[in-house]
């Protein structure tokens, strides 16, 4: 027995990364799985990880974030072809680029708004309906030690996580009569934009693992997942509004966070 058995979660951007392990965690306890990524490869690949490696179910549905009818319709796919929808998790978002604060256009902070907090509320609010019905739904919402911290050249990356920190607590005040429980996690994990990151900024990476009391990234499927999972299921009954990092105690003091960048 699984601690999701019978349960169906929607997790966006599940094609790498934490979503992937997200992915895969919920699979390996039972849960039926969709798998909203935009690039058809990966979130196939995806699939058949969790169809052939780990013997659950799964169904990768093409889902553009910025596109707000594909988002409500992968809620309508999940229940047409799982028949409910017990959680989502809100992982994708769109990445502008790095940039000194008066160097960043506008239009580098409506992608970021639009790529984040927007399809999470577009999302959540394309669920409520139903979790309300059944009177139980768990939302798990991705976000970010760099917006608590305020980290250096990403002002629309740190704006954007930290408006989905409100939308997460104000959905879990006004939700918590329906029993919908809205929460938030904060990771740090060896996902592709990390390895990106710790390839263009090796320095800056290598310190930044020093600064971490545990010395390491998370992995995405043990470290993350673990905590998703427990967010999902029933263990959580009690919690609804937090943010919990997992990011190996990182936030306790802050990281440095300078990559090199031009005047």
């Amino acid at each position: 027995m699984g601690r999701l058995d019978e349960r169906v979660a929607i997790i966006t951007g599940a094609g790498q990364g934490i979503g992937r392990g997200v992915a895969r965690r919920f699979a390996r306890e039972g849960a039926r799985v969709v798998i909203a990524e935009r690039n058809a490869d990966t979130g196939a690949a995806v699939e058949r990880e969790i169809r052939a490696e780990l013997g659950g179910e799964a169904r990768f549905v093409p889902t553009d974030v910025l596109d707000p009818t594909q988002v409500t319709g992968m809620v309508d796919t999940a229940v047409e072809h799982f028949g409910r929808i017990d959680i989502l998790v809100n992982n994708a978002y769109v990445v502008a680029g790095n940039a000194r604060l008066e160097r960043k256009p506008p239009s580098d902070l409506e992608l970021a708004f639009r790529g984040g907090p927007l399809h999470t509320y577009q999302a959540m609010q394309a669920v409520f309906p139903r979790f309300k019905a059944q009177r139980w739904g768990r939302i798990i919402n991705l976000v970010s030690l760099n917006g608590v911290n305020a980290h250096m050249y990403s002002v629309d990356y740190n704006a954007a996580k930290e408006a989905i920190r409100a939308i997460t607590r104000t959905a879990a005040r006004e939700w918590a009569r329906h029993n919908i429980l809205v929460n938030a996690i904060a990771p740090a994990a060896a996902s592709p934009a990390y390895v990106s990151f710790a390839t263009a900024a090796p320095d800056n990476a290598r310190e930044m693992l020093t600064q971490n009391p545990q010395g390491r990234m998370g992995d995405p499927e043990h470290d993350i997942g673990g905590v998703a999972l427990f967010l999902a299921s029933e263990d959580s009954d009690y919690v609804t509004g937090n943010t919990i990092f997992a990011d190996g105690g990182s936030h306790i003091n802050g990281v440095q966070w300078d990559p090199p960048m031009p005047e």
